[in-house]
């Protein structure tokens, strides 16, 4: 193991969920109020923020989804990819579910619940882009949250680092591919210049500037990179409860038309969540990987890069979106969804090791 790798490692033993983060669920419910009643308030602001926009950027959401993606792949350690060998078969199954199975079983759900099951009660000119919204969300996987997970289920703090490179790795290259083939077969047409220009601005450029500032960091002491990431913590939380106000001044009037559509399109979410978070740990038993690595490739699998994909529904689809309002009840519910999962796999630990 590499001495970084071994500090980070540490660093990610220390973890432990803050107060903040626990009740992220009502702050984003508060976001929500902010922001609807603001947008009945003061449209013409809200209107004259919409239309800061270069080549279908909006420039201030473009700054605030920097602020939230940045900070949390500061403490990504590509140098962990190294560690994989450790772990192959967990690795792999975290793959299989990830890249494999996640976005495509999304789809599906978003066909079934979206296109079919919920259609009546939902409105008919969103219906493409409420499906759109749930393949974005499903095609990141996590990147900040999962140590957070992984500590909470004594999962292997190693392995867990090691996951989160090679899914980060494999993101960069292969989230426009999968979210322009799912939408295709979905029959919702994206142009592809934007799509890419997405992942260039929300996940190529991010990436190196935050490897770079890490470098730059860690080259000036461990100390110094430890301030920096206490300091700089608090900052990806706030810029995205701003993006979410943002997003619901200009939802609200939808949602006061229509206030079931959160639950509905949470059904599937829940569904996924569920489903490949159960996926993955049975495989990890099935393959006679310890419960300590099965817990971590089970929660990445049931968790999502929810900043990536809140960013690219307004890049690609806009404020007003079906999209970007689906991707933002990804947040709403992924605290205490995922607590929920945690306490799933400690408490099944004894079934996982009976075999």
């Amino acid at each position: 193991m590499s001495a970084q790798c071994e500090v980070t490692m540490k660093q990610a033993e220390g973890l432990s969920m803050s107060g903040f983060e626990r009740y992220l669920t009502i702050w984003v419910f508060l976001c929500i109020v902010t922001g609807i009643v603001f947008g009945q308030v003061f449209p013409g602001f809200f209107q004259a923020v919409g239309g800061m926009e270069v080549a279908r950027v909006n420039l201030p959401v473009g700054l605030l989804i920097w602020v939230m993606i940045i900070p949390m792949l500061v403490k990504v350690d590509f140098g962990a990819l190294s560690e994989m060998k450790q772990h192959a078969k967990g690795i792999g199954v975290t793959l299989f579910v990830n890249w494999l199975v996640k976005p495509f079983s999304m789809a599906f759900l978003g066909w079934l619940f979206v296109r079919q099951l919920f259609a009546a009660y939902l409105p008919a000119d969103q219906l493409d882009s409420y499906i759109a919204g749930l393949i974005l969300l499903a095609a990141a996987p996590c990147t900040a949250m999962v140590f957070v997970w992984s500590r909470l289920s004594n999962g292997d703090p190693l392995f867990t680092l090691s996951q989160v490179a090679v899914n980060d790795t494999i993101m960069v290259f292969a989230f426009a591919p999968i979210v322009a083939f799912l939408l295709g077969i979905s029959a919702i047409t994206v142009p592809w210049e934007t799509l890419l220009t997405s992942v260039v601005l929300y996940i190529v450029i991010p990436v190196a500037l935050a490897q770079f500032w890490r470098r730059s960091l860690l080259a000036r002491g461990q100390a110094v990179f430890d301030a920096a990431m206490a300091k700089i913590g608090p900052w990806s939380i706030c810029a995205l409860l701003l993006t979410l106000v943002l997003l619901f001044a200009f939802q609200g009037e939808a949602i006061l038309r229509q206030p079931l559509v959160i639950a509905l399109l949470a059904v599937p979410i829940l569904i996924q969540v569920f489903f490949n978070s159960a996926l993955a740990y049975w495989l990890n038993r099935a393959v006679g990987e310890k419960h300590n690595i099965a817990c971590p490739s089970a929660l990445i699998g049931a968790s999502n890069f929810f900043e990536l994909a809140v960013a690219a529904a307004i890049s690609l689809f806009g404020f007003e979106s079906g999209a970007a309002l689906a991707t933002v009840v990804g947040v709403l519910i992924e605290v205490p969804v995922m607590l929920l999962v945690v306490r799933m796999v400690n408490a099944s630990k004894g079934w996982y090791e009976a075999k």
